[in-house]
């Protein structure tokens, strides 16, 4: 079943439809900005980054062209923005009480917003290798994210799952990085149990110490 525009898109390690931030509404402005962005988003996973134009968005969304483009400029600067407001949500990373079951609720939550209907993770992921504006703010987003993720890591030292001095970056991208790989570099159907799986692998290869700075 595919979501539609106005419903909401889990959050994880992968940019979802963009919401502007609930503590700032900005009233008329934030409305504007939320038409546009869903008209990038929708436009984007449609026809594909070729069919993504500043006057596309401006009919799509029906907002005059001129603000479009005075507002953002091109189609760098809408995925850029469509990448930023997916960062400032409220978005925090599982809390099982276990490193296992964080990291396998994590990837749960990445797999779904990898192989969601439309594609709105994967289009923008390979939006991001046309655009430099858009490969930037996706570099910013995945850093915000695996940063918010490093508590995961934290509470499994704290709990005494793991050795101190475990590197989270580390851990989190072998957590992840399966993921990516089957579903977004080599476009595979991989079942589910792949996000299981890698989480497990990760969270033994972390109590064995693996990932020690």
């Amino acid at each position: 079943m595919t979501r539609s525009s106005d419903d909401p898109s889990p959050q994880s390690l992968s940019p979802q439809h963009p919401r502007p931030p609930r503590r700032r509404p900005g009233g008329r402005s934030a409305s504007v900005r939320r038409r546009v962005l869903d008209a990038t988003v929708a436009q984007l996973v449609e026809h594909g980054f070729d069919a993504l134009s500043i006057d596309a968005v401006a009919e799509r969304s029906g907002v005059h062209r001129t603000t479009v483009y005075r507002r953002w400029r091109d189609v760098g600067g809408l995925l850029a923005d469509v990448l930023h407001a997916a960062t400032r949500d409220d978005w925090r990373p599982p809390d099982t009480g276990s490193l296992e079951g964080d990291l396998v609720a994590l990837n749960r939550e990445l797999y779904t917003a990898l192989t969601a209907d439309p594609p709105i993770t994967t289009a923008l992921i390979a939006a991001s290798f046309r655009s430099p504006h858009a490969a930037d703010a996706l570099t910013a987003f995945w850093t915000d994210r695996y940063a918010r993720c490093a508590v995961i890591v934290t509470r499994a030292m704290d709990r005494g799952e793991i050795p101190a001095r475990t590197d989270p970056h580390r851990l989190l991208v072998a957590a992840t990085a399966p993921l990516y790989f089957e579903v977004v570099l080599r476009r595979t159907p991989a079942p589910r149990r792949l996000a299981d799986w890698s989480a497990r692998q990760a969270a033994v290869a972390a109590q064995a110490g693996a990932f020690v700075r």
